[in-house]
């Protein structure tokens, strides 16, 4: 069930004209005074292809700062696609974390805070909650459908995948299915983020947007496999939703669809020091089993201690950096879901 977004008062303004027909490129401006510049803005990027009549689709990418294929095929489309191709308007917002991504860094370096853990945001707040507010108060009520393009970032390498968000709603549900499907990916998996509402495809959904959710790679770095499906499947979702021509499509069969378990999903860092992984990712894996282990290499009294698996399923992403404290997601597994 879709929500009515209360319009909250926002200092923030824009430099394009979301009803203007034809390409736009220019700036979400919030206005922002740190240290070393009294009267000055946040510039968030954000550009508009519209044509004609037909659904609005805001496409956001650089949620997470070390995040790039998303961020790079939303640029793409900004310089590449004709505005006489669209069926509709396009919403191209490649850095809505742009601080993040100007530091290559998950979250803000300026508050500190993770984009993707603000939603809906405040007007008031610190920098990212403002901007997180202008997304959701002034940009998410123009759109029909909402894709949100993640990778597994600095810390995690995820097998490419397009994402499901979970939503009461039947109706929706079907729709955000039926997209997600589109897409193509290698893989479709249903991600609820152990229940976190304050994510962007959490408030997109309900918002009552169809959406469509994305892990491309990760590592910190930009996978060629990983664009390359990126750039496919963004058209793919855009096609099937009538924005662009269906030509630009390529057919996609559908995928089985996996889901993390929730908490069972994850293996953590028990201890401080540095992780070996048992397996690659795609390996098939049981509750149980032997998952890593991880090494005190600072202390040669300390054998190193075991991780398991919580449950059955596909390794579906593995940490990249070697080094872990406690806490730490090591390795992400998925299983079956119902919706298969």
């Amino acid at each position: 069930m879709s929500q009515t977004i209360k319009v909250r008062p926002s200092t923030g303004f824009m430099t394009v004209d979301l009803d203007k027909q034809g390409r736009q490129t220019g700036y979400i401006r919030i206005p922002h005074s740190p240290h070393e510049d009294a009267w000055g803005v946040t510039q968030v990027p954000i550009g508009i292809i519209s044509n004609g009549s037909g659904p609005t689709v805001i496409l956001e990418g650089g949620n997470h700062g070390d995040e790039y294929e998303g961020p790079i095929v939303i640029s793409e489309l900004m310089r590449d696609i004709d505005p006489a191709m669209v069926q509709g308007r396009l919403i191209l917002m490649p850095s809505n974390n742009v601080h993040a991504a100007l530091a290559g860094q998950r979250v803000s370096p300026v508050d500190g805070l993770n984009f993707n853990r603000t939603f809906p945001g405040d007007p008031l707040g610190t920098i990212t909650n403002q901007i997180t507010a202008f997304v959701h108060d002034y940009i998410f009520p123009h759109g029909n459908a909402f894709l949100d393009l993640h990778s597994g970032g600095s810390s995690l390498d995820i097998i490419p995948s397009a994402i499901i968000e979970p939503t009461p709603d039947p109706e929706l549900a079907k729709k955000n299915i039926a997209a997600v499907q589109a897409f193509g990916a290698p893989m479709t998996v249903v991600i609820a983020n152990m229940g976190d509402p304050r994510t962007a495809t959490a408030a997109a959904v309900r918002a009552g947007m169809i959406t469509v959710g994305t892990e491309m790679g990760g590592g910190g770095t930009v996978s060629l496999d990983a664009l390359a499906v990126c750039r496919q499947g963004v058209r793919n979702v855009l096609a099937h939703l009538g924005v662009l021509p269906s030509e630009m499509a390529v057919a996609a069969q559908p995928s089985t669809i996996l889901e993390l378990p929730g908490s069972k999903a994850y293996v953590f860092a028990t201890m401080d020091g540095v992780f070996e992984p048992f397996h690659a990712n795609g390996t098939t894996v049981s509750v149980g089993q032997p998952a890593g282990r991880i090494h005190c290499l600072w202390d040669l009294a300390r054998p190193p201690e075991t991780v398991y698996y919580n449950a059955d399923g596909l390794l579906y992403g593995r940490r990249q950096p070697g080094r872990v404290r406690p806490g730490n997601c090591c390795l992400v597994v998925a299983t079956v879901s119902s919706l298969s």
